[in-house]
């Protein structure tokens, strides 16, 4: 069997603000819903790193 490498994303419920990861998302049936109030729009919440782009 192979092991899936999951980047650990996260979103966050528009409605409650609860934060739900993917692997909850996954063992839910894969439908994007939160798992606290059942809202379906999450937004992802981006990761702290910031990219940096050479401009020449």
């Amino acid at each position: 069997m192979s092991e899936r490498v999951s980047r650990g994303l996260t979103y966050e419920c528009v409605k409650c603000g609860a934060k739900v990861k993917t692997e909850e998302l996954e063992l839910r049936g894969g439908g994007v819903k939160c798992t606290y109030c059942g809202y379906r729009v999450l937004k992802k919440k981006r990761p702290p790193v910031v990219k940096r782009v050479s401009t020449g």
